[in-house]
């Protein structure tokens, strides 16, 4: 008799556990909603900046793989997926070295970016953070 009453508990605690022990399973908890840039983790430098910013569309709603790499928000500049600093899922960019020559290159680049703006790059519209 004692042996039947073990045996039930014993059957009734596996009722408890649960179905997959020792499995993680992975949760949205620490990943950013929609994903991470194309260059989330590599060399953020001008080049990765303007590839994205040559595939960004003013008129699509903003993500990880559609913002303005230039756009700055309260004076910052967004990581490699878009996120600015204070955001939950903010990650410093790896950046490269930089130097006197390089800075003029791109100060030329974004005189021209400004002179000619993307038609729907506008403060307010669904691709821009401001």
């Amino acid at each position: 008799m004692k042996f039947i009453v073990a045996l039930t508990l014993v059957a009734s605690a596996s009722a408890f556990a649960p179905a997959t022990v020792g499995v993680r399973v992975n949760t949205a908890v620490n990943s950013a909603p929609g994903g991470y840039g194309k260059y989330d983790d590599t060399m953020w430098n001008s080049d990765s900046k303007n590839d994205v910013y040559a595939l960004w569309n003013p008129a699509v709603p903003r993500s990880a793989l559609n913002f303005n790499p230039y756009e700055t928000f309260g004076g910052n500049s967004p990581d490699a997926s878009g996120f600015f600093p204070g955001e939950g899922f903010y990650k410093d960019p790896v950046r490269g070295d930089i130097n006197f020559a390089q800075m003029m290159v791109e100060r030329e680049q974004a005189e021209a970016r400004a002179a000619a703006p993307k038609p729907g790059d506008a403060p307010g519209c669904p691709g821009c953070r401001n």
